[in-house]
């Protein structure tokens, strides 16, 4: 599979207190296919959101490269992206899409801006297209002349979908696209979401906590722990067979449908470590691991193949 995004060595550290550190993405390495569905995973703090806001280029990287099709985009600043001719490439669908819309702007408004500031479209073409795009989101034109809180939530997901697809981008991120919606709600925007991947051919990087989505919708797993990504393969085998003891524990917790009848559940102890001066030659799970040895506190595991298509960062992998 040919690779779309291809994300090198990438990282991104804030100053804390004079010299200190904080090291929210860690040297990160991985690459999104065209086509690709790659999901995101890892509990709150671990870095997701840093590392989707450097490849949207909401922030510049302390080192790193992010490369989409071959364009080295580390070499244009955040600050002035958002007029780079690549901004129209990346798009994103946001959480709570009641908080990214503009109250001012109605549903028509919404979906026209990146058109209109991107695109260039003005006029009748450009009506054309907002219509065009609500009947692909599945959004009713009488509902384009509302404003967001006219709108349920689940229209006005449709609204940021349309917003976010509507200048064509090549990679989508979505991030936690579905978790502000009622379950029945989250199924149909799902479904929405495959199908417009099928039909655009786009690439997504899908963020979550859910893990049961992430089975159901990603190709490939991403999970990331303080900064670092601890472990990568198909979806598939991930979760059949987990070989990092984080990613087992996450794995663990899904909630079942008969919680007694749970097998195996993976309770950590203990806190993570500091993400400020991290030490370098300690494992950032060490101490919460229940399988830390003392070579786990003197050497750092890195990302290696344990197989076709998995890397594992574990000594015991």
């Amino acid at each position: 599979m040919t690779a779309l995004l291809d994300i090198a060595e990438l990282a991104k550290r804030f100053e804390v207190g004079g010299k200190r550190q904080l090291h929210a993405v860690d040297e990160v390495s991985f690459t999104i296919g065209r086509g690709e569905t790659v999901g995101l995973v890892g509990e709150s703090g671990c870095g997701k959101s840093t590392l989707v806001r450097l490849i949207n280029r909401l922030l510049d990287p302390t080192s790193g490269s992010i490369r989409l099709g071959g364009t080295e985009l580390v070499d244009f600043k955040a600050r002035a992206f958002a007029a780079n001719p690549n901004r129209p490439r990346i798009q994103m669908v946001f959480q709570d899409a009641g908080d990214s819309l503009n109250p001012r702007y109605t549903a028509a408004d919404a979906i026209a801006d990146p058109i209109r500031r991107m695109k260039k479209t003005r006029g009748a073409a450009l009506r054309q297209r907002v219509e065009a795009l609500a009947d692909m989101t599945g959004l009713p034109r009488e509902l384009l002349s509302r404003f967001p809180h006219q709108l349920s939530g689940g229209q006005k997901a449709r609204v940021g979908i349309a917003r976010a697809i509507a200048v064509e981008p090549e990679l989508l991120i979505l991030d936690e696209p579905t978790a502000a919606l009622d379950v029945s709600v989250q199924v149909v925007i799902l479904q929405l979401l495959q199908q417009l991947k099928r039909d655009l051919g786009m690439s997504y990087l899908f963020v979550s906590h859910d893990l049961n989505v992430v089975r159901l919708l990603c190709d490939r797993v991403l999970v990331m722990y303080l900064g670092k990504i601890v472990e990568s393969g198909p979806a598939a085998e991930i979760f059949a067979d987990p070989r990092h003891p984080y990613t087992r524990a996450l794995i663990s917790a899904i909630p079942q449908a008969e919680p007694d009848k749970r097998i195996g559940r993976l309770r950590l102890s203990g806190e993570p470590r500091s993400p400020i001066d991290p030490d370098p030659t300690v494992c950032r799970f060490y101490g919460r691991c229940p399988k830390g040895e003392p070579r786990c506190s003197s050497e750092m595991p890195l990302l290696r193949s344990a197989g076709p298509a998995r890397q594992v960062a574990c000594h015991f992998a």
